[in-house]
């Protein structure tokens, strides 16, 4: 559990996966955040929520760092 965060909180099982498959599968598993595709080398806003999980993808729209709530 991070930060007292509520359900799952990362997938280390996602990462080369397809990013709209992990986003899908993450709100699936903890109904209680919104996962985020991001692709690599963007900008996101660094405040750590439990309701937002970032889906880091690469140039292939494939997850290449773990998702987890932040």
């Amino acid at each position: 559990m991070a930060s007292g965060c509520e359900g799952k909180s990362s997938w280390p099982e996602l990462v080369g996966v397809q990013g709209t498959v992990a986003e899908a599968t993450i709100e699936r598993e903890n109904p209680l955040v919104n996962a985020v595709i991001v692709p690599e080398g963007s900008s996101v806003i660094l405040d750590f929520r439990c309701d937002r999980v970032w889906v880091w993808v690469d140039k292939n729209g494939l997850v290449d760092k773990v998702p987890k709530i932040g």
